[in-house]
């Protein structure tokens, strides 16, 4: 069995060398394929070429990079060679590469363009980046070559050469590695039999939603533990196809891609940028798509707005098909023992209950197919099996509305603490409203805020033990320990409970809970989503700790606030000014009564008093971390002024 990543990519290899690994657009924008032994040769001349240049068993190499047919090349070759890289996407700041590179004490970096490597040089002395007075030298002071995937101008080039770096273009290190595997071609090979399950593969810093990027050391068998036991539980085949749109710098993507090494299977790379995902997903007819929560609420939402501009009749029939097919799938999941139980419940009780209801709603069910929901699905692929949803939680109303078209998602959950995945929802038995079971060899428990360990039914912290879980956050044993205990149990810091056969049930964030004066704990996210589910909400924040009551930051979804203004003939200079209008602040007041209500499962205290509409949405880098993840310190920083307003006596 293979103890590191490169080992696992080469055994798989030599048995499928002809298979296509990669599909990536070429400059006309037609997908071109790479057979796994054609990577295996460029992996191995690049590992030739970075060895020339001194990368070394230890080392620890910057990438900085967004999705590209190049990043599995460069990543296979410095695992092989026995270094680590540390990876961030294009989208960091000159700050966060300044920290990250820093810390990691990298010599070489690995960098997109040169609009990354002018990031490095606008990083002064003098301008130390946040969290460097823990910094014992000043910023990149062990930085030394820079090589970089697309050539860079000869004004940045002159720059950096005047600071005293090397700079290197990546077809050069490619055109002398292939000149050396030529006369060596087992080099990468050996190189690659040397490495152990525990050595580190990557540092991925986490993305600072609570302060200060750590450097989350991963192992080779941190990852391998997610490739041995993955593809089997949801099926992956040799020779099947993902399409790839997630920062692969991420744990959860770049798991996935293992994972689809390990399997055979094939990686065509795309944009989350709803013209490209679409005609790529009927260029290549992938069977599998990987994405965050948000780009299946972004599918939703494109589907809703093309059945408003619709006419009536359209409408009314897509609304009706839609609630048909939720309450088929709720008999369905009922029958079939998909609902998840936190006591136990009688099985023929069950299907005594839902077998009649089913049975009288799949006819109307298939008939909602034929004439509405085999269109959307067509537009996913004719051979499309399963999206896997992660890097946070799904939405139950994005969870309903796919399961009522047929459409199986498979949610999954974990943390990049975890490389990442924990649990993922079974394909062949697929528990609505859970991320499914614990992985096979990792153990898990729901504990209270004493550490008693909880039974099955009972909200608490849920802390994990297991062959994925990190070596621990780079030079911070401090942190390590705040996290993960003596005897290898992992604080997860997310609040969840086990069903009586062992799925996950996640219901929010420890450190994310309210606590009103009346002592009333309060969980956000919840909340959040419902309001989200509002035609005329797009994103939210729920705040009000150490507060009287709950108050909320309101984004508005702007195109069809227009247009319920437009046919209601509200008068509105531009879209800022619309927001001023008391009819506006009317809807969305009566659009929070309407989804946060006892009648939909919420308590009293957990009502929205106030509210704020901000005209700008939430973006990565600002308000959300590059997986799309609130940043509650930031927003409280950045929405300082209104936020105080909201609380004013």
């Amino acid at each position: 069995m293979a103890d590191t990543i490169p080992q696992m990519f080469i055994e798989i290899t030599q048995k499928q060398p002809d298979i296509t690994v990669q599909l990536s657009k070429d400059a006309q924008g037609k997908f071109q394929p790479t057979p796994y032994g054609t990577l295996l040769k460029e992996a191995g001349a690049c590992a030739h070429g970075l060895q020339k240049r001194g990368i070394r068993r230890g080392d620890n190499i910057g990438f900085i990079s967004d999705n590209r047919k190049e990043w599995l090349v460069a990543d296979l070759a410095m695992l092989g060679l026995g270094a680590a890289d540390v990876p961030r996407g294009c989208d960091a700041t000159a700050q966060e590469i300044a920290y990250i590179l820093s810390w990691s004490e990298c010599a070489t970096v690995i960098l997109e363009n040169d609009r990354q490597l002018q990031k490095i040089l606008d990083i002064k002395a003098d301008r130390l980046p946040f969290g460097s007075r823990s910094l014992k030298e000043a910023p990149y002071a062990h930085l030394k070559t820079i090589i970089l995937f697309e050539p860079p101008s000869r004004h940045v080039a002159d720059e950096a050469r005047n600071a005293g770096l090397d700079v290197l273009s990546f077809s050069d290190i490619m055109e002398e590695g292939r000149t050396l595997y030529e006369k060596e071609p087992e080099f990468f090979l050996d190189e690659a039999a040397k490495g152990g399950r525990n050595d580190i593969a990557t540092i991925i810093y986490t993305s600072g939603t609570t302060g200060d990027p750590k450097g989350v050391m991963l192992s080779h068998g941190n990852f391998l533990h997610q490739t041995e036991y993955l593809p089997s539980v949801i099926g992956v085949k040799s020779g099947d196809r993902f399409l790839s749109v997630l920062p692969v710098w991420h744990s959860f993507e770049r798991a996935v891609q293992y994972i689809i090494l390990q399997a055979g299977a094939t990686i065509a790379y795309s944009k989350p940028v709803g013209s490209i995902l679409l005609a790529d997903m009927q260029a290549v007819q992938p069977q599998w798509f990987t994405s965050v929560p948000r780009i299946w609420e972004s599918i939703k939402d494109g589907v809703y707005k093309t059945i408003r501009q619709s006419g009536n009749v359209k409408k009314a029939m897509f609304s009706m098909f839609v609630g048909i097919g939720e309450a088929q799938a709720y008999f369905r999941n009922m029958l079939l023992d998909r609902l998840p139980k936190f006591s136990p419940r009688s099985r023929a009780v069950d299907i005594g209950v839902a077998i009649i209801p089913f049975a009288l709603l799949t006819p109307l069910r298939a008939l909602g197919d034929v004439l509405v929901f085999k269109k959307i699905k067509e537009k996913l692929g004719t051979g499309f099996i399963a999206g896997i949803s992660g890097g946070g939680a799904l939405p139950p109303s994005v969870d309903k509305f796919f399961d009522a078209l047929g459409i199986l998602i498979l949610e999954g959950y974990g943390l990049t603490e975890t490389a990442p995945v924990l649990g993922v929802r079974i394909k062949t038995h697929p528990v609505t409203g859970t991320v499914g079971p614990i992985h096979r060899g990792t153990e898990i428990r729901i504990v209270d805020e004493h550490g008693q360990v909880l039974p099955a039914g009972k909200k608490g912290i849920i802390q994990v033990r297991g062959p994925q879980v990190m070596l621990g956050y780079y030079k911070r044993p401090d942190l390590t320990a705040k996290i993960l205990s003596d005897d290898g149990w992992l604080d997860t810091g997310d609040l969840g409970m086990l069903t009586i056969h062992g799925e996950i049930k996640i219901v929010g964030r420890a450190k994310d809970t309210i606590v009103l004066r009346g002592g009333e704990n309060i969980e956000p996210v919840p909340i959040e989503q419902r309001l989200c589910e509002s035609l005329y909400i797009q994103q939210t924040v729920v705040l009000g700790q150490d507060q009287r009551y709950l108050a909320a930051l309101i984004v508005p979804r702007e195109e069809a606030l227009i247009q319920w203004a437009e046919e209601n003939e509200i008068p509105f200079d531009d879209y800022a000014s619309l927001l001023e209008q008391p009819e506006v602040k009317e809807l969305i007041d009566s659009e929070i009564n309407a989804s946060v209500s006892m009648k939909n499962g919420f308590k009293p205290f957990e009502r929205i008093f106030r509210f704020a509409l901000l005209a700008t949405p939430f973006e990565p880098g600002r308000e959300l971390s590059a997986k799309q993840e609130l940043k509650r310190h930031t927003v409280n920083e950045l929405y300082k002024s209104q936020i105080r307003s909201l609380f004013a006596e």
